[in-house]
């Protein structure tokens, strides 16, 4: 199992157990009693205590972002790309006239399907998001909700240009939800291989793409219901460099 995955999956979980959770994921911590993983040697490691708020509160945002879309289109489609091990799907609540298409690879669609079975209007797709075949298989003329969370700052900048222009060519509208990189941070961790500086540097690239807004986790400190916790994220976010290393854009197509 990827580690990445894995890792944002626990944190989620570890964060819906305690009395004032933020993103009140049980359907993680269900999926993390169901694994067979040693999960008591990642708890040793990561320090969840701590590392918890900043995937939460990245999920969060999207969660508000992708609700949002849905009260105005309730008969939209959903694409959750690299979606992992994320029940957003399920979080939400979406309405009974939207389609939703999480997508991943086939071995972590594999697990997905043994931890969230499918059911009506929602359906998993294993394929890699390089891979042009998979978008022909979902509707294109309704309104588009695509999220990319935690996946463009893996990919070469070509793969993130051809990406984003064959989900404009294929939908006729909607929005665009990711998270990305300053390109100081991808030099440093050679993990990630693109950043961006500039979220309106996407407008140039792709003319359907409009800049709506953008945020970053440690913006929402004050959600975070540990004192101690709420103040190291508020000194993160008064210091541009902690504040804007990870951002998360909202666009419109």
């Amino acid at each position: 199992m990827e580690w990445t995955m894995i890792v944002t999956l626990y944190l989620r979980a570890y964060e819906s157990r305690s009395q004032h959770s933020i993103l009140d994921d049980h359907f993680a911590a269900e999926a993390v009693d169901r694994i067979d993983y040693d999960f008591a040697r990642m708890k040793r490691y990561l320090r969840p205590s701590s590392n918890q708020f900043i995937v939460v509160l990245r999920a969060k945002q999207f969660d508000v972002w992708a609700a949002d879309f849905l009260v105005r289109h309730p008969d939209a489609v959903v694409l959750h790309l690299a979606c992992g091990l994320d029940s957003r799907a399920l979080r939400l609540h979406p309405p009974a006239g939207v389609d939703w298409f999480d997508l991943d690879l086939p071995g972590v669609i594999e697990l997905r399907r043994q931890l969230y079975p499918e059911r009506d209007h929602y359906r998993m797709i294993g394929a890699s998001v390089t891979d042009a075949d998979w978008l022909d298989e979902l509707p294109a003329d309704r309104p588009a909700l695509v999220i990319a969370e935690g996946l463009l700052m893996y990919l070469d900048e070509r793969d993130v240009r051809q990406l984003l222009q064959r989900l404009t060519d294929h939908f006729s509208g909607g929005e665009l939800l990711f998270d990305g990189m300053v390109p100081w941070v991808v030099k440093l961790m050679k993990i990630f291989r693109w950043g961006i500086r500039d979220g309106r540097q996407l407008e140039q690239w792709n003319p359907r793409l409009k800049y709506l807004e953008e945020t970053s986790p440690t913006a929402h400190f004050a959600e975070i219901p540990v004192p101690s916790m709420r103040m190291v994220y508020r000194i993160c976010n008064a210091i541009p460099a902690t504040r804007n290393y990870n951002r998360q854009f909202r666009f419109r197509f």
